[in-house]
């Protein structure tokens, strides 16, 4: 198959029921893709469930084992740094637990070569939800409305977890210094993306809500969001994040 450049950051924490199956469609897909899963030491043993997948594809599968809960947020900057010591040039970010089919990672790929950075959107034409509840569809779309709205973001779906991102994009962020953990992280990166004028599309998905386990999601997490966007728009309006002009895709 060649040099790996594509990688699927997939972080968990208790996702027993839904890792062997993802796995196998994320390397079934008709692309040059490989797996890093995140695990969080996950009771049910996610974390070696996933080390047998390495084991059979040393070259695809990798597995970052951390001692325990420690944010949505820190899991992606953890998956990040092993796949840019990879070498990976596309980064993509997904749940583990179906709500971001497989199937349109092709699509997400083939954008990329016109874009830095593409969200699997639920809220262009095309996209949707299923099997949600219609509170989570209220909070999701308000979510998503007050982080346009504060931070003046333009993408349709600015709180959506399944992206991917070009090497240089990540290479252009600090990382380390990025304050939020859990998945208000999701808004700071695309805030940060955005102000350093990197060039962003939407795919069109159908977003599902997960087939086996619970959600991650807590009132704890709702509360986090908010400070963090209340943070972010005052960093607008002082003028603290850097603004550049939309950059040139550049082909790779």
């Amino acid at each position: 198959m060649g040099q790996i450049e594509s990688f699927a950051i997939v972080p968990t924490y208790n996702e027993a029921d839904n890792i062997d199956e993802l796995i196998s469609q994320l390397l079934a897909l008709p692309v040059n893709l490989g797996v890093i899963v995140v695990d969080d030491n996950s009771p049910d043993g996610t974390g070696a469930l996933a080390d047998a997948w390495t084991e059979k594809f040393p070259e695809r599968v990798y597995v970052v084992h951390r001692p325990g809960k420690l944010g949505l947020g820190t899991a992606y900057i953890a998956g990040f740094k092993q796949a840019l010591g990879l070498d990976a040039q596309r980064i993509l970010t997904m749940d583990a637990d179906f709500s971001h089919n497989p199937r349109y990672i092709p699509d997400m790929l083939a954008l990329s070569r016109q874009k830095h950075m593409v969200i699997g959107s639920r809220y262009v034409p095309g996209g949707g939800t299923v099997n949600c509840s219609q509170k989570r569809i209220v909070l999701s779309k308000g979510a998503n409305t007050v982080a346009r709205t504060l931070l003046g973001l333009k993408a349709k779906d600015a709180t959506a977890g399944f992206r991917l991102y070009r090497r240089e994009v990540l290479e252009s962020i600090p990382l380390d210094e990025i304050f939020s953990s859990g998945y208000s992280f999701l808004v700071e990166m695309l805030f940060m993306v955005q102000r350093r004028g990197w060039q962003i599309g939407e795919v069109p998905i159908i977003f599902e809500d997960r087939r086996a386990g619970t959600t991650k999601i807590s009132r704890n997490e709702v509360i986090k969001a908010q400070y963090t966007l209340l943070r972010l728009a005052g960093r607008r309006l002082m003028r603290k994040e850097p603004r550049q002009p939309q950059r040139a895709v550049s082909p790779s």
